[in-house]
């Protein structure tokens, strides 16, 4: 076979692999292809050099892993809003709808996966992500090649993150279970279960038999130019993804419900599973405008199918003690298949929720569960009531560590951070990237030390020497010092991060900064009275606050003692033209963006990323683009970077 030859049947190979795995029909038989792709392997063992970077040779599995490498996404990958109902379906349009008129709405099936980031660049599929964090995941793509729905190579050329869902078809999945229970293996619970089980497997055969699927949703980082997301995506699908079926551009909130219907009318009749309807606002310099919350992105959301519903009936309650304190009452009932899934528990939420809806202890109740949302109550068949029920005390003392609870009325907290229930959690969240970021600290290492009794709350952190890891397995000299250089250079970080990282429960990043700049080291302590002088400092804050240093005062006086903080001074910022202001930088400027952004919020600015008709000043440079055009359409006033510089001198 000549080197030309070769280049023709791998076309034609991949030709016969798309027919065959993206659009259902196949234009050769298995034979005529095992027989073409084993001659062209042949070719590609003798001259490794010329092997074609898209052969479907290369789609069978590869060296086994000791465990999955993590890896950064080019840009975050943000959950979805949640909307069940067409009232909270209008309620988000209406929010959408003060940035801008006249929406269109890109709707497409929401498919029951496990969310995966797929970067190009040069055209060649260069690394594989699942989501992870939204931040950070698992490096998958040895896993990733063996999926035949996935081109190993694309014409966009332009460095690119395809975004989507790795899902396995019904058929396929009752397939899989069928030949684990002839293996005495546990069976997956659901074809979603399935689906992300398989594409982490560190043995790539096995991810190469489980003939997953790529339904591509969406695009991270690129640089298409495009004005339009349904013509985006488009061009995407051109490029050799699979085009999800029943996908509709529409204006109206009519429109929205009617694919919707449809969708639940056929959702059992699709290979996949669905778990409802993804919303996408088309414009995407409205897209840009609308921005993102903490979690989500404002020009998007996922219009969840109805949940389903079963009848069961309570056993128990149990307490659960979270990472700040907070129990929840948890209900025991009676095992309830929903959906492939045997649900035993249900959460109950607070004790205001459990009087609201007078639920007793032997209660026939309805539970419902969508997605993965945690199975609930949602009624109580009271007529149903045989005189074996019995009332759920509200508790007074910690299930854990007996400590006496502070009730808020909806809230009830343990506040003590030595509790059991509390040392591992409230030491991940400590060492956790927004907070003290302990580098090497995760989840697994710390269960690891408080398991081997290394530490036993956060102040044990700072007492670890290298003779007390040493012996640890996994811990070898780098990983070791490398822990300790971490833990070492929290030392002098500012007070605000040491509050923040204490996770006292309504007392965020914003608020700690907020306090700690009032107070500085007089944080420990405040009356109740003088952090609701504070704007913004309500009542419930400044109660959990107060009642979280009573308990834990001497933990963080030693806390403090050891780190010596940085306490930054409260300056108040002398009047300018900018202070109040609300500023968007875009162009090319003479120093970074970055440095210009903290010299305005110095001079009491508000960056903000979109031009809106509240923006008071567009400041532009080079190749301006978009927000500089929407600032002249808006009559914004638009400065250059000297201009700046002036008025602030």
């Amino acid at each position: 076979m000549t080197k030309n030859e070769y280049d023709l049947n791998i076309e034609k190979l991949i030709s016969w692999a798309k027919a065959y795995y993206v659009f259902d029909n196949p234009i050769a038989t298995d034979e005529e292809y095992d027989k073409l792709s084993r001659a062209c392997l042949a070719f590609e063992q003798k001259n490794p050099q010329l092997s074609h970077p898209n052969s479907p040779n290369k789609r069978v599995g590869g060296f086994v892993l000791e465990g999955f490498e993590k890896a950064s996404h080019l840009s975050r990958m943000w959950s979805q809003e949640d909307v069940f109902n067409t009232e909270e379906l209008e309620d988000w349009i209406k929010r959408a709808s003060k940035v801008a008129t006249n929406l269109d709405f890109y709707c497409q099936p929401k498919f029951d996966g496990a969310s995966l980031n797929i970067i190009y660049e040069n055209g060649i599929l260069k690394q594989a992500i699942t989501r992870g964090d939204g931040s950070i995941g698992e490096d998958v793509t040895n896993n990733v090649k063996t999926i035949f729905s996935i081109p190993l190579q694309i014409e966009e050329k332009s460095l690119i993150e395809i975004r989507g869902e790795i899902v396995i078809k019904k058929a396929d999945f009752e397939k899989i279970n069928i030949e684990r229970i002839k293996n005495n293996e546990q069976v997956f619970a659901n074809p979603r279960n399935a689906a992300a089980g398989s594409l982490r497997q560190l043995d790539p055969n096995i991810t190469a038999k489980r003939k997953l699927f790529f339904n591509v949703w969406g695009v991270g980082l690129n640089s298409l130019g495009y004005t339009k997301y349904s013509e985006m995506m488009n061009y995407i699908y051109s490029l050799g993804f699979v085009k999800p079926p029943m996908q509709t551009l529409t204006s109206s909130v009519e429109g929205i419900e009617k694919l919707y219907h449809e969708i639940i009318a056929v959702r059992d009749n699709i290979e996949m599973m669905l778990d409802g309807m993804v919303i996408k606002i088309d414009d995407i310099e409205t897209q840009d405008e609308l921005g993102y919350t903490v979690k989500f992105p404002r020009w998007s959301c996922a219009y969840k199918f109805p949940a389903l519903e079963k009848t069961t009936k309570i056993k128990d309650i149990i307490l659960q003690v979270g990472r700040t304190g907070v129990i929840t009452p948890v209900a025991v009932v009676e095992p309830t298949d929903i959906e492939g899934v045997i649900v035993e528990r249900a959460s109950l939420h607070n004790f205001d929720e459990i009087a609201r809806k007078d639920i007793k202890i032997n209660d026939e109740v309805i539970i419902i569960r969508s997605g993965d949302v945690i199975p609930k109550i949602t009624k109580v068949f009271t007529e149903r009531r045989d005189g074996t029920q019995f009332d759920i005390p509200r508790p007074t003392s910690c299930p854990d560590c007996s400590s006496e609870l502070l009730d808020e009325g909806a809230l009830i907290k343990c506040q003590n951070l030595d509790c059991p229930s509390r040392v591992v959690n409230s030491i991940i969240y400590f060492a956790s990237k927004n907070c003290m970021n302990i580098d090497g600290l995760g989840n697994k290492i710390v269960e690891q030390l408080v398991r081997e009794k290394k530490i036993y709350d956060i102040l044990d952190i700072y007492s670890l020497k290298y003779n007390d890891l040493q012996d640890l397995e996994g811990f070898k000299e780098k990983k070791i010092n490398n822990l300790l250089n971490a833990i070492e250079n929290t030392k002098g970080s500012e007070l605000h991060r040491i509050i923040n990282a204490l996770g006292i429960e309504h007392i965020g990043e914003v608020a700690s900064k907020q306090i700690c700049l009032e107070f500085g080291l007089n944080v420990i302590n405040l009356t109740f009275e003088e952090l609701i002088s504070l704007d913004g400092i309500g009542e419930q804050m400044a109660n959990s606050f107060t009642e979280f240093m009573r308990v834990n005062k001497e933990l963080v006086e030693k806390l403090i003692s050891i780190i010596n903080p940085k306490v930054e001074e409260k300056i108040e910022v002398e009047e300018n033209p900018f202070k109040g202001k609300t500023v968007v930088i875009t162009g090319t400027m003479s120093i970074s963006r970055g440095e210009i952004k903290k010299t305005l919020e110095l001079l009491g600015a508000k960056v903000a990323s979109s031009v809106s008709k509240k923006t008071d000043y567009v400041i532009f440079g080079e190749d301006a683009g978009s927000k500089y055009d929407k600032a002249i359409e808006l009559n914004v006033t638009t400065i250059t970077e000297d201009e700046m510089n002036k008025l602030i001198s």
